[in-house]
Formats: structure tokens, sequence, C-alpha cells
């Protein structure tokens, strides 16, 4: 189901800086490009802020056991709630998004060489989550590469417009992404 977010498009200030979407299958969240990409990130000596996201428990019934690890403090936020065993779906803990992202966003005042954020989903597609915080860093020249699921990819252009490139999860892809932002 695709969604069109109540966000405007974003627009340029005085630089484009670049954005890179990691589109990946829906239910095939790319942990190990993300982990490379963090990785190789800081031994060519960027500065990074933004989430990696952990899974707690790697059964397929507890997907809904995700923390975000700020790439700058180390500091670690579970983002949905625990609605028990018997759960069917996820819920996203709104409030533990909101601390996340106000971390991040104080962690933009030094000026990273990059935003890595993990997902651009449903609160997104709302018009919500994440929209403002990608929005900043690109007035402030900061490159932003997010993960963004097929089936929100239609939201995801309409919010990016035609200030993102679209990357597979192939690390190859993303090597090439990053070695471009220096």
């Amino acid at each position: 189901m695709s969604v069109t977010p109540s966000a405007p498009a974003l627009e340029l200030s005085s630089s484009r800086a670049p954005v890179a979407a990691i589109v990946y299958p829906d239910n095939a969240y790319p942990d190990a490009t993300f982990e490379t990409l963090v990785r190789r990130g800081r031994e060519r000596g960027l500065s990074l802020a933004g989430v990696l996201q952990h899974r707690v428990f790697e059964t397929v019934d507890r997907r809904c056991d995700v923390v975000l690890e700020d790439l700058t403090t180390g500091h670690r936020t579970a983002i949905f709630e625990d609605r028990g065993t018997g759960a069917a779906g996820c819920r996203l803990d709104e409030a533990a998004l909101a601390e996340a992202t106000a971390r991040i966003e104080g962690n933009l005042e030094d000026g990273p060489d990059l935003l890595a954020l993990n997902k651009f989903g449903k609160a997104e597609c709302d018009g919500g989550g994440l929209l403002d915080l990608i929005g900043n860093a690109i007035d402030r020249g900061i490159p932003v590469i997010i993960g963004v699921p097929k089936s929100n990819l239609g939201a995801w252009r309409s919010f990016a417009g035609d200030l993102a490139v679209e990357l597979t999860s192939a690390v190859d892809d993303v090597e090439r992404w990053l070695g471009s932002l220096r």
C-alpha cells in the first residue's frame, strides 16, 4: 500500500546536499548494508550522525524488537511498544521516536559529514517522523542516507523529488555513493 505524504516536497536552500535512499524489499531490512555503511564511513574519517538499527531478537515473532543506536553517542532507544508475545503487529512508540529524533537533531549542530537514518516508514509517509530532521540536514548541507522499503517508494519520491538518488542494498552501490561525498 502506497501512502502519499502530507508534508510538502523538499526544497533546496543555497546548496544541493546529496540524498540517497537504499531501496529494499518489504520486510527485508538491509541490516548488513547499514552496518557496512557506518563502518566504512568511520574508516574514511567521516563524522556520522543518525542511527543504526539493531534487532534485539532474530525470530520472526519478535520482529518489532528494534532499537536505534545513536551514531554520535551510542545511546540506544527502543522504538516499538512492547505489546506482548501474542501481538500480531508492530506499533511504533511515537514518543520514543520523537526522543531519538531530538537527540539526532542536537547532533546536527556539530556539522557531521553524513546523516544516516534507518527507515522512511509509515510515520514519514503520514507526514511526520523524520521528515523535519531530513529537511534540516539538507538545509545545513549535510548528506543524508535512509532506508526505504519498496512499499513506501512512491511516498519517498513525492517527498524527496529530484534531490535523491535511489540505491540498491548492494554494498558496492552504497560504497560508490559514500565515496562521492568527498
